[in-house]
């Protein structure tokens, strides 16, 4: 194959016997000096390339210099206004509770503090999801991992095709099992290789859920989580918040759920996004059903399933809790077919917006006898 080199700029005499570059020259005379334990690269580099190469290395710098700031600019630009756009997925029902699955565009009207919003984008029912399924793969599931399992591969079945899966377990650790992905057999592989036992590091498997989702692009996004709830580090905190609690009582006014330092990362993220979570809460972590009610344990569990509740309601999704294992594979269909009636919309919310306000929105439908449920606001970021 040719090679074809940029042809020479002649200075000076033509007739004058040009200096061969040093690029072309055996490395013998290149690196006569380093060779002999000098201090210099090369003993023989005339005085015009040695300027040429100053020249270049200085525009080279320039140029860095120039370009670093616009780069980090133009990232800046474009973060503001992925933050700016509030998407929200929307389901809708009528007065006997029945999904409404017809609607369009010009059916919707948001509002937000108030003031109608300008709708910038929408996706009907049927658009396809970019989902997390997490399984709490913690000491607490040990004993119905058969169940848990079988019931996640029905909740496969149920989805759409274009649906694409991606499958986390946590536990001490949090682990991908399989990435984004509309190979149903493969998601189902990775469903039954999930194992594991020890501690709960549910909050973090959120976090490392919504960085994956993250990856999806402007597609529409959902989490399905099997846990009853109780995260190691935020059960360690709150047992020594309620280490004086005397009474039930006591113990419930002690804990503030929704300050969580963790839970509120979460919710910033998946309002950033759009993200919608349907936590399926497991029996074990109901603080109602404790074959031992102390203060302390009261308030731990109680605290942990406000937490969940809260994730479900502040990003559109539904807590389902689990009464009995038997139900479990029916509730993970039920939260399937739920996700077939959500609509997407977006707007680009107007004026200022105060860092750590918080934000209330309002959807209606043209209709007067159907109802729209999404999640009720937001903090700006």
């Amino acid at each position: 194959m040719r090679s074809f080199l940029p042809a020479s700029r002649i200075i000076g005499d033509p007739g004058r016997k040009q200096p061969i570059p040093a690029q072309l020259r055996p490395k013998s005379a290149r690196l006569q000096k380093l060779e002999t334990g000098g201090h210099t690269l090369q003993t023989d580099f005339p005085m015009f390339y040695r300027k040429h190469f100053y020249h270049i290395l200085f525009a080279a710098l320039l140029t860095a210099f120039a370009v670093a700031p616009i780069h980090g600019q133009d990232v800046e630009d474009v973060v503001r206004t992925e933050t700016s756009l509030v998407q929200l997925n929307v389901g809708v029902v009528d007065k006997q509770g029945r999904p409404i699955t017809s609607l369009t565009q010009k059916d919707f009207v948001i509002y937000e503090d108030g003031v109608k919003q300008s709708i910038q984008h929408f996706e009907p029912v049927d658009a396809p999801f970019s989902l997390v399924l997490m399984l709490d793969m913690s000491g607490s599931t040990v004993n119905f991992r058969q169940q848990l399992k079988l019931a996640s591969q029905r909740f496969l079945d149920a989805l759409a095709p274009e649906d694409r899966v991606a499958v986390i377990q946590f536990n001490k650790e949090v682990k991908s099992l399989t990435g984004f992905t509309t190979d149903r057999l493969k998601t189902a592989y990775a469903i039954e290789i999930s194992s594991g036992a020890g501690e709960t590091h549910f909050y973090e498997a959120l976090k490392y859920a919504l960085k994956e989702l993250d990856r999806e692009g402007k597609r529409r996004k959902a989490i399905v989580v099997l846990t009853d709830g109780l995260d190691t580090h935020l059960r360690n905190s709150d047992r020594a918040t309620l280490s004086k609690a005397q009474t039930d009582e006591e113990a419930l006014a002690m804990i503030d759920p929704h300050s969580s330092v963790d839970l509120s990362s979460v919710l910033a993220s998946a309002d950033r996004q759009g993200v919608t979570i349907f936590p399926l809460a497991l029996p074990s972590g109901d603080p109602k059903r404790l074959p031992i009610q102390t203060p302390n344990i009261v308030g731990i569990y109680a605290a942990a399933r406000a937490r969940l509740q809260s994730l479900a309601d502040r990003t559109g999704g539904r807590l389902n809790e689990i009464n009995k294992l038997q139900y479990m594979a029916q509730l993970y269909r039920e939260v399937a077919a739920n996700l077939r009636t959500l609509y997407t919309v977006a707007y680009q919310p107007q004026g200022d917006r105060p860092r750590g306000k918080w934000h209330e929105i309002k959807v209606e439908v043209t209709y007067s006898d159907l109802t729209a449920r999404t999640k009720p606001g937001y903090f700006a970021r």
